[in-house]
């Protein structure tokens, strides 16, 4: 028997595998599909760490074994390509982008190679390829036909660092979340994506699909739905009316002054009889430095102006109530107008207090002394004429109806979610398809047209202006309008870096079509996607982008369902050994190539599987690596005690079925550390019994082939198995031979409880040792030290004590 060698192996099979297309897929109507997806990475420079690899696997393992059960895989890989980190790295070092992504795209692609990933690699795609891209403005130019893309002067999020235009999505904390620079306001002419025509969908479909909880909820609150009213609140001496919304209507006659956001057109408006304008409007510039987020950040100083001048009339007491200007006030959120109740909402109580501003409890229950009643949805009324006495839901039904009536408001439902800023001042992207005509305002390139190349300049660098690198080229620029032939300009912003992957998961079905982005029969045979895994980071915004684009399609008839994917789930971070993030600043970075290289690539998979809990993250191991590289020579020297009967031993059958069942069910669950544990139980009393059947082998071998598919298919072949595993059927289990007598067993070190094994009923001290060898535990808290003593108390607890 030789020994076990996993670089020469895995390079056999990697070759085979690319020269075989054995995982190349194509619509086949007599069998089932299974369209796994995997959120495809950005290359960049650095190369994949190990934590890139951690989803990857987890759905090549259920994609392996969806084969192995007759379904039609799709399991797709690309580039998501375009955008900042890569521009600004060229800029850096004076290579042009498309230098740069196409060297990192052929770093990375040799990486998830050696790993042996089940990928077909036929359907890749690549978001800076202007055939992908072309698609990319195609779908904005539908957009533009059906009135969901426009241009909108607006103040929007500007980063002094990337100089580029931000959405409020991507500034965390005050600072851009790329490069983490000061990012301030800044008025731009910006393309627009009306998003907001999708929120209710957005929020309500939800209920059609399997996603996380949390998930759903980070979409929900994204979104940010609430039913309300809009009140009108005149303003003492003019025809103005000041509106607000609020879901309290019935807290109105708590409303003892008014907050406008600093950006409010009234204060411009009214500027004449505004005593202390110089004052607001120097608050107003203080104001404007900051995002929208520091904005409305609840634990802030607040701070304010009152505008003296100008006084409201609260509709339900006709009593006159100052107005305040307050950075806590956006505009870009309900009408940058609010009714205070500081009685009853903690922020207006905070102000309240810090500008000396009367409190006057509405809902009883509280103690508005000492803070604000927040509780109260549920209550009675007090202090509010017409209410008073009334439960809230009946206050709320009356108000509403009152002020109806009396014309003051009207019920409403308003959104958090604004619409989506889609341009972006800089060279990398995809351009907008719009051409500037002074006689025909926006024109839409034709379709015939597309697509519109990007350019390829020595100079991208973003301009101090805010205008884009493209604005400067003047071939680029100059054009004539297709509606009237006349001279016109070229749209030099591009598109965001959410463009292209807001619907790469459609190319994947069709990537080669030059006719459309991809047929009515790939899409009706492989959509929607039936299972999508990426990270919790992307689980609200990539998830809300992708959606709505979706919709827009699928109203256009375009996609055959309304949503892009069944199933989401989300994977853990892999952390370095210092249980902190992966950084190169930090310095504890894993190249996966080393690991690769040292212990072979199916070690490396089986450890990432292996790791611990797939949804939460954990910290890696080098212990844990070996551990797992000796897992597979066990599962290799096996062939020492094969005897060349193919029936299973009569002896091994329940834990045989016992781990089938087990290991098809956890794979399906994201327990993979609980299956391959499982699968250590079973070689071990395979070794404890002394001797295995082909069929016993086997068994193994195809439940450890999703996990480590090189080792398994070299050994498939070495004990003379038929054709190749990849093409064997997964194994079923009887139900009739599953009686447990497994059971879980707690380990402690030194008394201190590190995790549980699955062990045989019946095992002995020495046949649990010899189980908890082969697991994390020991490699995690006992390689390389001596064990004193050996505590066992059958069916409850295994103590080792070591030295």
């Amino acid at each position: 028997m030789q020994k076990y060698n996993p670089n020469a192996i895995e390079k056999k099979w990697q070759n085979f595998w690319d020269q075989d297309s054995t995982f190349k897929t194509e619509v086949d109507s007599s069998k089932e599909k299974f369209y796994a997806l995997v959120e495809f990475p950005y290359p960049s420079g650095e190369g994949l760490h190990v934590g890139h690899p951690r989803p990857y696997t987890a759905l090549d393992v259920v994609s392996r074994k969806r084969r192995m059960q007759n379904y039609n895989v799709l399991y797709p890989m690309g580039w998501d390509a375009f955008g900042l980190p890569t521009e600004n790295y060229a800029i850096k070092h004076k290579i042009h982008p498309a230098i740069v992504t196409k060297n990192n795209i052929s770093r990375f692609k040799a990486q998830l190679k050696s790993i042996g990933f089940s990928f077909d690699w036929d359907r890749e795609v690549n978001t800076t390829d202007p055939e992908y891209y072309k698609w990319t403005q195609w779908i904005f130019l539908k957009l533009f036909e059906n009135g969901l893309a426009y241009k909108k002067e607006m103040p929007i999020n500007w980063c002094t660092s990337c100089k580029v235009g931000l959405a409020n999505e991507e500034v965390v904390g005050g600072v851009c979340e790329r490069c983490g620079s000061e990012v301030i306001h800044k008025v731009k002419n910006q393309w627009m994506l009306k998003i907001t025509e999708y929120a209710d969908r957005l929020i309500d479909d939800l209920e059609g699909v399997n996603f996380p909880d949390r998930v759903k909820a980070q979409q929900i609150n994204w979104i940010g739905r609430s039913y309300g009213m809009d009140i009108d609140f005149k303003v003492a001496g003019t025809d103005e009316n000041l509106r607000v919304f609020t879901t309290r209507p019935d807290t109105i006659y708590g409303s003892t002054y008014m907050v406008i956001a600093v950006e409010h057109p009234i204060i411009d408006k009214y500027v004449a009889k505004i005593e202390n304008i110089d004052e607001v409007k120097a608050y107003r510039e203080e104001t404007l430095k900051k995002s929208d987020f520091e904005r409305a950040e609840l634990v802030t100083d607040k701070t304010g102006v009152e505008i003296k001048g100008l006084r409201a009339i609260n509709p339900a007491t006709g009593e006159e109530i100052p107005i305040w200007v307050s950075d806590y006030v956006l505009m870009s959120y309900g009408t940058g107008a609010i009714m205070a109740v500081p009685g009853h909402d903690t922020r207006d109580y905070e102000f309240a207090k810090t500008f000396n501003q009367p409190i006057i409890e509405v809902v009883s229950g509280g103690n508005i002394e000492e803070e604000a009643y927040t509780d109260c949805n549920h209550g009675t009324m007090v202090n509010s004429g017409i209410l008073d006495g009334l439960d809230v839901k009946a206050a709320q039904e009356k108000i509403a109806e009152y002020l109806e009536s009396k014309g003051l408001g009207e019920k409403k439902v308003n959104y958090k979610l604004r619409d989506w800023v889609f341009s972006r001042q800089r060279y990398w992207g995809e351009p907008i398809p719009i051409v500037h005509c002074e006689d025909c305002g926006f024109v839409a390139v034709p379709y015939e047209e597309l697509p519109v190349l990007l350019p390829e300049i020595e100079n991208y660098e973003p301009s101090d202006t805010g205008e884009s690198p493209l604005s400067t080229i003047s071939e680029f620029v100059n054009t004539t309008c297709p509606k009237c032939g006349k001279h016109a300009h070229r749209e030099t912003d591009t598109m965001p870096q959410w463009a292209g992957s807001s619907w790469y998961f459609l190319r994947y079905t069709d990537p080669k079509n030059d006719e459309e982005f991809a047929s009515a029969e790939s899409l009706k045979y492989y959509t929607p996607v039936d299972w999508y895994n990426g990270g919790m980071e992307h689980t609200t915004l990539h998830l809300l982008y992708s959606r709505f684009w979706h919709k827009f399609l699928y109203d256009l008839g375009l996609v055959p369902t309304s949503e892009p994917y069944m199933k989401r789930t989300s994977h853990g971070m892999i952390l370095g050994d210092n249980n902190e993030k992966m950084s190169k600043s930090r310095g504890n970075v894993i190249n996966p190539d080393d690991i690769v290289e040292e212990y072979g690539a199916d070690t490396f998979r089986t450890y990432e599987m292996f790791i611990g809990d797939f949804e939460k993250s954990v910290p890696w191991s080098e212990n844990g690596v070996k551990g797992c590289r000796k897992f597979l020579d066990r599962v290799w020297n096996l062939q020492e005690i094969l005897t060349d009967s193919d029936e299973y031993t009569a002896e091994l059958e329940t834990i045989i079925n016992q781990t089938i069942k087990k290991v098809s069910e956890d794979y399906e669950t994201l327990k993979y550390n609980t299956a391959i544990a499982q699968l250590m139980t079973l070689l071990n009393e395979y070794r404890a019994f002394g001797e295995i059947s082909k069929a016993d082998y086997s068994v193994l071998l195809l439940l450890l082939y999703p996990v480590a598919p090189h080792i398994t298919e070299e050994l498939w072949e070495i004990i003379g198995r038929e054709g190749y595993i990849h093409e064997a059927a997964w194994p079923v289990y009887d139900e009739d031979k599953l009686q447990d007598d497994m059971i879980e067993l707690p380990v402690q070190i030194m008394g201190k409880m590190r995790g549980t094994i699955m062990i045989p009923a019946e095992a002995d001290q020495d046949m649990i040792l010899e189980i908890l060898k082969s697991s994390d535990i020991y490699a995690k808290h006992v390689e390389g030290k001596n064990i004193v003593k050996v505590i066992f108390v059958p069916g409850r607890i295994f103590n080792l004590i070591v030295k």
